[in-house]
């Protein structure tokens, strides 16, 4: 019935097709408008990651704002006159942007030992280094010694200062009233006025330039350069493939009409996929941003093999028409070609069982994009080739491919090499699977020369490490101590201020946040450490080094001036909650860095070494979730390639009907995918949310290479009856089919390599490299086996 209306309506009337083709191209075309980009990062997590929200969570209790962070290294030493007054004009001319709140740098760090006054006095009026009368050196190697600034305004060798502009908050009014559609208005509009603020805060750092060396970090900066790298990437990629795929196209065919018409089905394919990409709202993130690029190529795959197949049909029936050859094609190739489709699509949707949102969404864009392709391949190819007369389609026959028949005399008179080689091969893929590791960090998914590496590196470096984690300590209610009066906190105690919160810093809550603070401090990987034992630390120095009393911090907090604790104290405690929050960074770029053994690391000696109760702590912070996400890329692979393997063998057994010939067909993609995946492993390339896609991807794209081998050697088989001659009409038919489409892919992936975000060059190189594996395995292994096993008969 199905193959009656194909027949009759899309082969019979492609003019009304033609046009039908032609106005949904217009309407999807249309709604590209709402095609659009994310590199929040959101788009880097696991869906329904419970430590996302209780970092959330965090971040509300502790008031923590959103910041860039600047490096600023001068020319001259950070305390000459012309290097502050540069200092002081930077942060005056970055604090003028009407998106900052507040810029803090060396300049604004209150100096305490700077004077004799009482520290009641000094308090309340500190100086500060821009301030006029006051001693420079004498500020700068208080703030050198500080255990809150040291590490984190400055470096410990006094040659790079932090510059920390915290930006802004926005907040969208009656969220819970508005639209999914205003919503995301929104939230584009703020990514654009994010993407204005890098640019005006890079023209300031550029007017600097002859002054000092300075670089830009901060998570506001790596989402919009990292929306400049996916568009680069959709346009450099899109564009390199196309450009590849007509060469590619001329050397096969050398006919124009053989240019046209699969680029036009590329063309179509692309737009009306894009077009709906922006009718769903679906997003397209740094994992899928070379989506146009593979649906070009598997468009183009298609493409290939029907066009290949309707000239050997041409040249077979010289007296039939155009019309008629069509038809014929069709109907040859719509079995293997929906197979093929069906078990790429079956390699995609495994993604979506990852549990990764990019990836899920990356898995959901190509099963829909393939079926485009194979719609737009069977309604636009035959059209267009019907309007066309019969001479034009005709290209002069090649003798055949020198290269298959190269193939396919290794497959009759070398099997037992090919048997041994593979057999290399497994072992190789076994040594190297065992070798595979998820642990990588995300400074080195950057290229060096990116801006986004060079300021990583340098805050990693010299202020205290790039990965924040914080931990939590909970504590149990406790009864208010006694007061203790000595030394120069004694007066204020007997002020009539009946705040309870001075009760609050009991001696065990101090012991225990000085502990953990001390512990963490003493961690290789653990960069700047911040916590209320920091402040004590500098309140004791303050003190003539003499320790406080639990009391005398409870009066020194009521003391304290609003605008000091509300920066310096509040974000690491909360007396309502009972909680002190220690912050930390971790020096992302250190070598052998293993963030998941580091996080079991503190966990056990919070437990075991500090004696804390399991429900005493909580670890949060981007460590964490980058951890879960990388530890979650073992099950994935597991699960995405089991999902994959079987789900293309119980294809295989639908449509051949046999088991021999099942296993015949997927051996050989099967043994690329793990042969690439052993090779990540023996070079020592750890797993990312991009090389994690490779096995299962070759494996369905790869296999469409067997269906259609096997498929033609059951039809030639049953004329000719001789494996071997079967075996050389197979090569110089469909294997020659099969070479251009490898081609095309291999170099299709190669041109990922000018991507600016690392693990999508390892997707293209490694994509491409297990793409030539297993046409290689398609034309030598496959045939062995069928020669050997013999699974049409004798």
């Amino acid at each position: 019935m199905l193959s009656n209306f194909y027949q009759n309506v899309i082969l019979k009337k492609p003019k009304s097709i033609f046009l039908l083709l032609i106005i949904t191209l217009l309407s999807f075309g249309y709604f590209t408008k709402d095609f659009r980009l994310d590199a929040s990062s959101e788009t880097l997590l696991i869906e329904g990651d419970p430590d996302l929200e209780y970092l959330r969570e965090v971040t509300e209790r502790y008031g923590s704002k959103e910041y860039l962070v600047l490096t600023y290294s001068p020319n001259e030493r950070m305390v000459s006159e012309s290097s502050i007054n540069n200092l002081l004009s930077l942060k005056y001319k970055i604090q003028s942007l009407n998106w900052v709140h507040s810029v803090i740098t060396l300049l604004d760090v209150p100096l305490l030992n700077n004077s004799e006054a009482p520290l009641q006095e000094r308090l309340e009026s500190f100086k500060t280094l821009k301030d006029e009368g006051v001693d420079k050196e004498k500020g700068f190697k208080e703030i050198l010694n500080s255990p809150v600034f040291r590490n984190f305004v400055i470096s410990e060798d006094g040659d790079t200062s932090g510059i920390i502009v915290y930006i802004k908050k926005n907040v969208l009014e009656n969220i819970e009233n508005k639209t999914q559609k205003e919503i995301e208005i929104y939230k584009d509009s703020l990514k654009k006025k994010n993407h204005e603020n890098i640019l005006q805060i890079r023209e300031v750092i550029k007017s600097y330039d002859n002054v000092a060396k300075i670089h830009l970090g901060g998570i506001p900066m790596i989402t919009d350069d990292m929306m400049s790298f996916i568009k680069s990437d959709i346009l450099v990629f899109g564009l390199g493939v196309l450009l590849f795929i007509i060469a590619t196209l001329w050397f096969v065919f050398r006919k124009l009409i053989w240019i046209i018409v699969p680029i036009s089905s590329c063309f179509f394919s692309v737009l009306i996929m894009t077009g709906l990409l922006g009718v769903l709202g679906w997003k397209v993130t740094v994992i899928s941003s070379n989506f146009i690029a593979l649906m070009l190529i598997l468009t183009m795959a298609m493409n290939i093999h029907m066009s290949t197949r309707f000239l050997q049909l041409r040249n077979d029936f010289p007296n039939s028409n155009n019309d008629e050859i069509i038809s014929m094609t069709t109907n040859k190739m719509f079995w293997p070609i929906i197979y093929t489709v069906l078990t790429t699509v079956c390699a995609f949707l495994s993604l979506v069982f990852s549990g990764i949102k990019p990836i899920i969404d990356f898995g959901w864009m190509m099963t829909f994009g393939l079926i485009t392709s194979f719609i737009i391949t069977f309604t636009l190819l035959p059209t267009l080739l019907s309007f066309v007369s019969n001479n034009d389609v005709e290209i002069k026959e090649d003798s055949d491919s020198k290269i298959t028949s190269f193939f396919g005399k290794i497959s009759i008179n070398n099997k037992k090499t090919i048997f041994t080689l593979t057999g290399l091969v497994i072992v190789l893929s076994i040594i190297g699977i065992s070798r595979l590791e998820v642990e990588n960090s995300f400074i080195n998914y950057f290229n060096k020369n990116t801006e986004i590496y060079k300021g990583m590196k340098l805050i990693d470096e010299k202020l205290g490490g790039t990965t924040p984690l914080e931990i939590i300590l909970k504590f149990p209610k406790k009864e208010k101590t006694e007061l203790s009066e000595d030394d120069e906190f004694e007066d204020w105690g007997k002020d009539e201020d009946q705040n309870d919160e001075k009760y609050w810093f009991t001696k065990d809550k101090v012991d225990r946040i000085q502990a953990v603070h001390k512990y963490l401090d003493g961690l290789p990987p653990v960069g700047k450490v911040l916590s209320f034992s920091s402040i004590i630390e500098v309140a004791t120095q303050l003190n003539n080094n003499k320790a406080l009393g639990s009391l005398e911090m409870g009066v020194l907090y009521s003391k304290i001036p609003a605008s000091i604790k509300k920066d310096i104290i509040d974000p690491y405690i909360s007396i309502k909650d009972n909680e002190a929050r220690i912050s930390l960074r971790i020096i992302d770029s250190q070598e052998g860095l293993r963030r998941n053994d580091l996080i079991k690391k503190i966990n056990y000696d919070l437990k075991n070494k500090l004696k804390l109760n399991e429900k005493e702590f909580k670890l949060a912070g981007v460590l964490i979730l980058f951890n879960n996400l990388l530890q979650s890329l073992f099950k994935s692979q597991i699960l995405t390639l089991g999902l994959v393997m079987i789900g293309i063998f119980t294809m295989f057994i639908i449509l051949f009907r046999n088991v021999k010939l099942s296993l015949i067909g997927v051996v050989p993609n099967f043994i690329a995918a793990f042969f690439i995946l052993g090779i990540i492993g023996l070079l020592g390339i750890p797993l990312d949310m991009m090389t994690i896609t490779i096995a299962a991807i070759t494996i369905g794209i790869a296999v469409d290479n067997s269906i259609h081998y096997i498929y033609r050697f059951k039809e030639e088989f049953s004329k000719h009856k001789n494996y071997e001659k079967t075996l050389k009409i197979c090569h110089s038919t469909v294997g020659v089919a099969i070479l251009n489409t490898s081609i095309t892919i291999v170099f299709g992936f190669s041109i990922l390599v000018f991507s600016k975000f690392i693990p999508t060059i390892y997707f293209g190189v490694f994509t491409g490299i297990a793409m030539l594996l297993a046409m290689i395995s398609v034309l030598t292994l496959l045939p062995s086996l069928i020669l050997i096993s013999k699974p049409f008969g004798k």
